[in-house]
C-alpha cells in the first residue's frame, strides 16, 4: 500500500465532539464554518426500562414503546427527531443499556463509558462521510482533519480509577438534585458575609448545580469511592465531561479541564484561575486523596488523538475493525479546543466583543453577556463565569474573558406544555402560526413560573399564572402570551446584566434618547429550538425595543462551532492555526448576515412600554403564590 504524502495540499477541516445532556454529536467544519459531515446520537433513557425495586414497573414498561423506531422521539425543545443518515436513536436493548438513567426521583445519572463510546461512534460516522467526499474524482484537493475541539454539558461529575480508567459510579449530571440536603445544610451553617465571600471567589451561589456538592455526595454515599479516597494512593480521579473525554481520547492521557468547565466546579477562584484551598476545605475535599485535573485555557494543545480501547473500559458492544481503521486516519491529530456548552455557544455566535450577548432557547433559556476581561459579580442574581480564554492571541484577545450568565427555567418546555397538557397544538412548530393569528395577546399575560421565578426575580414561591383572560380570549391569545412570557424574562435578565455592567437602571429606554454610541448591548445573538421560529424572534425584538437587534445564528450548531473555533486557534504559531485571530474568524465565518435572520422592533414604543408595565405588575401578583396557602 503506497504511503500517503502528508505534505500534499489539503483543505483544513476541524472535527468537533459536542456532548449534550440528551445527545452526542460530532461535526466536521470547514474554515468558513460550513458543516462538511455530521452525526448525532439521541440517548435512550431508563424511562424505557423498569428500575430495580420499582413499584411502577407497568408504567416504565408502557414507556418502553418510545424505543420502537416507528414512534417519534422528541428533543428537549419538543421537536420531533427523525431517524436519518446522520441522526440515530441509541439502542438500549443492547448489552450496555441506556446512557441516561433516573434511578430515583430527582436523580439523573449518565454512563461515562457510553458517552465516550457515543462520541467515538459519531466521530467514526463523520470520518466515513469525509472519506466518501474525498473519493469524489472531481475534488482536486482533499479535506483533512487538522485539529479537534470538544464542547460539553457542564458541572456533570465523574469519578474514575487511574489504574483501570473505569468510572467508579455513574456520572451525576448537572440537573441532578440529590445534593439538596448537603446544600441546604451548608446554607444554614454560614452567614451572609461568608456567602458573599464565596460568591466573590467563585461567581456562583450555593446550589445543587455545581460539581462540588456532587463530589461531596459521592464521597459520603458511595462505598467504593469512599474506600479509594481513604486509601489516598492517587488512584481516585475527579473530572467533568471535558476532562473524562480528553483523558481517554489522548495518547498522553492528558488530565486537564478548561477554564469554562473548571469555573463551574465551585473549587476554582476566578481571580487566580486555579483551585483554592479555602474552597476545597469548605467542601471537605483533600486534594492529596483525589486527583483534580490541571486547569488550562480553552485553546491550546491538550494532547494527540488516540482511539480508546472501549472493551477494556467495560463497553461490550462490538467495535468493528473498520471503525478502528478509520480512526487511525486522525491518530496524532491535536485536540486543541475545549469549552463548556454555554461558553461554546457564545463563541459560536461570534459574540467576542464586550457587551455582546447570546441567548440559547432550549428547554429553558441560557443567556451569556460578555463582560470582556472585567470580572463582574452580579447584584441581580446572575452568575459570573468564563466566556473563553484564547491565550495564543495578541493583546486583550488573548486574556481570559468573563461573562455574566442568567437562566430561565421554562422556554421550549412551555411549548411542550401547550402541546401535551392543553392539546393546543399537535407539533411544536405549530406554535408560531397559532400565535400569529392575532396581532397581540388581547391583554393576556402568561407568567411561566412552573417551578418558581429565576433570575432576576428569584422567587421560589411563584407559580405559573395567566392573567387578563376574558370571553374574548382564544387559544391564539394564550399561545402568544406564552411566547411573550419567555421573551419578557429575557428582557428582564438583559436589563439586570446591563445594570451590573454599569448601565442605567433601564438602558433599553435610555438608548432611545441617548446619543452615546457605546451601548451596553446592541445585538442579541440567538440559537436553539425556539429561535427557528420567526414569530418568536419578532416578539423578542418587539419586547426589547429599537435599540437592540435580534439576530438568529446562521449556523444552527453554534455550540459545536464554538468548540471548532477554539480548536482552530489552539496552535502557538499563527501559520499553524485554522484562523489567525478573531478578526480572521469573523471575516471567514460571517459572510454577511442574511436579512431573514435579522429582527428589529416593529411595535410602537408606547405600546411596548405599556406591555412591559403590565408584565411587571403580573410578576408581582404571581410572586409568593405558595406562601399564601394555608
Amino acid at each position: 500500500m503506497p504511503r500517503r504524502n502528508s505534505n500534499a495540499p489539503s483543505i483544513p477541516v476541524i472535527a468537533t465532539i459536542d456532548i449534550g445532556t440528551t445527545s452526542a454529536r460530532a461535526i466536521l467544519f470547514s474554515q468558513q464554518g460550513q458543516e462538511i459531515a455530521k452525526h448525532q446520537i439521541e440517548y435512550s433513557t431508563t424511562a424505557s426500562e423498569a428500575p430495580e425495586n420499582s413499584k411502577n414497573t407497568d408504567q416504565f414498561r408502557r414507556r418502553s414503546s418510545l424505543m420502537r423506531h416507528e414512534d417519534p422521539i422528541f428533543s428537549a425543545e419538543g421537536i420531533a427527531i427523525s431517524i436519518t443518515d446522520n441522526v440515530e436513536i441509541e439502542n438500549n436493548k443492547s448489552s450496555v443499556g441506556p446512557t441516561l438513567r433516573f434511578p430515583q426521583p430527582g436523580w439523573v445519572e449518565c454512563m461515562p463509558v457510553h458517552i465516550l463510546a457515543n462520541a467515538v461512534q459519531c466521530l467514526v460516522a463523520c470520518l466515513i462521510t469525509l472519506r466518501k467526499i474525498n473519493q469524489n474524482p472531481n475534488l482536486q484537493v482533499k479535506y483533512k482533519v487538522k485539529c479537534i475541539g470538544i464542547a460539553n454539558m457542564r458541572e456533570t461529575t465523574i469519578v474514575w480509577s487511574r489504574k483501570t480508567g473505569k468510572p467508579l459510579s455513574g456520572g451525576i449530571t448537572w440537573t441532578d438534585t440529590r445534593t439538596s440536603e448537603i446544600v441546604q445544610h451548608l446554607e444554614k451553617m454560614i452567614d451572609e458575609d461568608r456567602k458573599q465571600e464565596l460568591k466573590e471567589k467563585t461567581g456562583l451561589p450555593l446550589s445543587t448545580y455545581f460539581s462540588a456538592a456532587k463530589l461531596r455526595w459521592l464521597l459520603d454515599n458511595d462505598d467504593t469511592i469512599r474506600d479509594e479516597y481513604e486509601k489516598g494512593d492517587g488512584n481516585l480521579m475527579f473530572g467533568t465531561v471535558d476532562t473524562w473525554l480528553i483523558y481517554h481520547l489522548t495518547k498522553e492521557k492528558s488530565f486537564v479541564s478548561d477554564i469554562t468547565n473548571a469555573s463551574r466546579t465551585y473549587f476554582m477562584d476566578l481571580e487566580t484561575q486555579d483551585y483554592d484551598d479555602d474552597l476545597l476545605d469548605f467542601w471537605g475535599i483533600d486534594p492529596s486523596k483525589i486527583r483534580l485535573p490541571k486547569i488550562v485555557s480553552s485553546s491550546e494543545f491538550y494532547g494527540s488523538f488516540a482511539a480508546p480501547n472501549l472493551s477494556n473500559l467495560g463497553f461490550h458492544n462490538k467495535i468493528t475493525q473498520e471503525a478502528y481503521d478509520i480512526l487511525k486516519t486522525i491518530t496524532g491529530v491535536p485536540i486543541s479546543g475545549c469549552l463548556g456548552d454555554q461558553s461554546a455557544s457564545l463563541v459560536g455566535q461570534l459574540a467576542f466583543s464586550s457587551g455582546s450577548a447570546k441567548c440559547t432557547y432550549g428547554t429553558g433559556c441560557f443567556l451569556l453577556y460578555n463582560t470582556g476581561i472585567t470580572k463582574l459579580i452580579s447584584d441581580h442574581g446572575a452568575l459570573t463565569t468564563f466566556g473563553y480564554w484564547f491565550p495564543n492571541l495578541k493583546g486583550n484577545s488573548g486574556k481570559p474573558h468573563y461573562a455574566l450568565e442568567g437562566s430561565i427555567a421554562v422556554a421550549g418546555s412551555i411549548i411542550q406544555w401547550l402541546r401535551d397538557n392543553l392539546k393546543m397544538i399537535e407539533n411544536a412548530k405549530d406554535i408560531g402560526p397559532l400565535a400569529s393569528q392575532v396581532d397581540n395577546s388581547g391583554g393576556v399575560v402568561f407568567i411561566p413560573a412552573f417551578s418558581g421565578l429565576y433570575a432576576p426575580y428569584w422567587d421560589r414561591g411563584a407559580r405559573g399564572t395567566i392573567f387578563g383572560m376574558t370571553q374574548y380570549t382564544s387559544s391564539s391569545h394564550i399561545a402568544k402570551a406564552a411566547l411573550e412570557g419567555v421573551c419578557f424574562q429575557v428582557r428582564a435578565i438583559l436589563k439586570a446584566m446591563a445594570s451590573d455592567a454599569g448601565a442605567s437602571e433601564d438602558f433599553l429606554e435610555e438608548a432611545l434618547t441617548s446619543q452615546n454610541e457605546k451601548k451596553p448591548l446592541s445585538t442579541l445573538a440567538t440559537d436553539g429550538g425556539m429561535s427557528k421560529a420567526d414569530e418568536v424572534l419578532q416578539i423578542q425584538a418587539d419586547i426589547l425595543g429599537p435599540c437592540v437587534t435580534v439576530k438568529r445564528a446562521q449556523i444552527s450548531e453554534c455550540t459545536a462551532l464554538g468548540a471548532a473555533i477554539a480548536a482552530g486557534l489552539g496552535a502557538k504559531n499563527e501559520e499553524d492555526r485554522i484562523w489567525k485571530d478573531l478578526d480572521d474568524v469573523l471575516e471567514k465565518i460571517t459572510g454577511g448576515d442574511a436579512e431573514s435572520n435579522i429582527f428589529v422592533a416593529k411595535l410602537p414604543d408606547n405600546e411596548r412600554r405599556r406591555n412591559w408595565k403590565r408584565w411587571e405588575k403580573a410578576v408581582e401578583r404571581a410572586k409568593g403564590w405558595l406562601d399564601q396557602e394555608d
